[in-house]
């Protein structure tokens, strides 16, 4: 009787029966090739399922921290044309000084209040800011809003807990 040629000419495995990499018993459950091929396919649905997630979670991170950007922008463009608006005094941090506008466009701050004038204001008034110490420029209807970033460092630092 002629026995059949083996298929595979390569050494057969040597270790445990259950680290071998193909079935080493008659009584292993069959592969079938098509159920490989299922369980691959599930495998990179769920992959990029959790990829898409996590990708999803950083684009909304990078909006989030472009407007952020943004804002910090649009407020240092402020702060730089307040600072350039005329001014014939000395401006101390922590007082409050008073925009108005020429009838010619330029901008230039005051001591004075509008209450201050009685109804005279020569000029248009625009707003009125607090120079912080940091020589940022606060409007005054901002003034009560409360600033937790200070109290939020300190308890990361301390505590580390948020």
């Amino acid at each position: 009787m002629n026995k059949p040629p083996n298929k595979y000419t390569g050494n057969n495995h040597q270790g445990e029966d259950s680290t071998a990499p193909y079935p080493v018993s008659r009584l292993a459950p069959q592969v079938e090739l098509v159920d490989l091929a299922k369980q691959i396919s599930e495998a990179d649905a769920m992959v990029n399922t959790r990829v898409s997630a996590k990708l999803k979670v950083i684009a909304d991170q990078i909006k989030s921290l472009q407007a952020e950007a943004r804002a910090v922008l649009d407020e240092a463009m402020l702060d730089q044309d307040l600072h350039r608006a005329e001014c014939n005094f000395k401006r101390i941090p922590g007082k409050v000084y008073h925009l108005y506008e020429r009838a010619g466009g330029s901008v230039y701050f005051s001591m004075l209040s509008p209450e201050d004038w009685r109804g005279r204001c020569p000029h248009s008034y625009v707003n009125s800011y607090r120079l912080e110490a940091d020589m940022s420029w606060l409007p005054l209807d901002r003034l009560d809003e409360k600033d937790d970033s200070r109290e939020l460092v300190n308890r990361l630092l301390l505590t580390n807990d948020i």
